[in-house]
């Protein structure tokens, strides 16, 4: 558990108790690197950098480095929003067709006017999905998992009926505008990545330094103590997911800008890449531990990991495997972490 996280949790029960770290020199140094949940991503993107850079010729090209880290941006911004919704125990299993639908909405708006009320109308529809799944979770109390798993079935399908199965290209410059930014040389800085780092130090200074940021990791450690503490436990899970269904919208922008088209089948996967490299970035699955600097880590590391198995040849059967097996080392590094923090 992180200092932030720690606090949050003693300052629910106690806003006078100091807490006082014991020295470095009395911890383990394997259990502190373990505990330490941002350590092992890290880690393992810095050993996935060094395995292709010496294993391909062109990994560590400033043209392939660019790539990635636009190649990252859509599945960032939605871990942004994923990331909060675990924080507090939660979990969704619609942010990709959430953003697929904002998409649809914008670019078929947009191809038939004014892009300035298509990219708005895309954007309320991404927040009110993403409420709805709030409204139904912490309101009506319905399991996170199931929930989500019905609204992804919903928004999928309407998706599709909305845009009765058709692609619309995107030519407005507004819709597109995230694709681009300044080059320097083979370097490519896209706006879109701009816009996912500032998002991820927003959020980041959201949870860290608001009391709103407290309430979160306390209700993801105990929605129970923290409902005895005086928390709003429902409208604080309600703004979870809400304000999650900005980050879908803004990932829905990104998306339009990397592919210049809107597709109802597009981004099959993203629901499930955003929820791996939030658990690979080591934020826990059962809530109140975890961070964004880690969900970017984590966002780094699948989208690094699948370049870097393309650009080796490898099937892209191989390379689902490889980044399942990711996941499973994750969750158990999660639960080990757990087991001793409890003893």
């Amino acid at each position: 558990m992180g200092t932030r996280e720690l606090l949050g949790r003693l300052r629910m029960q106690d806003p006078e108790l100091t807490v006082t770290t014991p020295p470095a020199s009395l911890q383990r140094p394997t259990q502190n690197l373990l505990t330490t949940p941002i350590m092992g991503p890290l880690l393992a993107l810095v050993v996935i950098v060094v395995v292709f850079s010496l294993t391909t010729s062109t990994f560590m090209n400033a043209g392939n480095m660019s790539l990635i880290a636009r190649q990252s941006v859509v599945i960032g911004t939605l871990a942004l929003g994923q990331t909060l919704i675990i924080l507090v125990s939660g979990i969704d299993l619609a942010s990709g067709a959430i953003m697929v639908l904002g998409t649809v909405v914008a670019g078929s708006l947009a191809a038939q006017g004014n892009a300035v009320p298509a990219m708005a109308l895309g954007f309320v529809v991404c927040v009110v999905a993403a409420s709805i799944n709030g409204l139904v979770i912490a309101r009506f109390r319905l399991p996170p998992f199931i929930a989500t798993l019905g609204m992804f079935t919903i928004i999928a399908a309407a998706a599709r009926l909305y845009s009765q199965s058709q692609s619309f290209p995107v030519t407005s410059d507004l819709l597109s505008v995230l694709g681009s930014g300044p080059e320097f040389g083979a370097v490519a800085v896209t706006y879109g990545t701009m816009l996912w780092v500032a998002l991820t130090l927003a959020l980041g200074y959201a949870l860290n330094e608001t009391a709103w940021g407290v309430r979160v990791y306390a209700i993801g450690n105990s929605p129970v103590a923290a409902r005895l503490n005086g928390v709003n436990v429902t409208g604080v899970v309600f703004s979870a997911y809400a304000l999650a269904g900005i980050f879908y919208a803004f990932a829905a922008w990104q998306a339009l800008g990397r592919t210049p088209i809107a597709d109802p089948s597009g981004y099959q996967l993203a629901s499930l890449d955003s929820i791996t490299a939030v658990v690979i970035g080591g934020t826990s699955l059962f809530g109140g531990r975890g961070g964004v600097a880690g969900t970017l880590i984590g966002t780094l590391i699948v989208v690094a990991l699948k370049n870097g198995l393309t650009q080796a040849g490898i099937d892209s059967l191989y390379q689902q495997i490889a980044t399942g097996a990711l996941v499973m080392l994750a969750v158990g590094a999660d639960q080990y972490r757990g087991r001793g923090q409890r003893a």
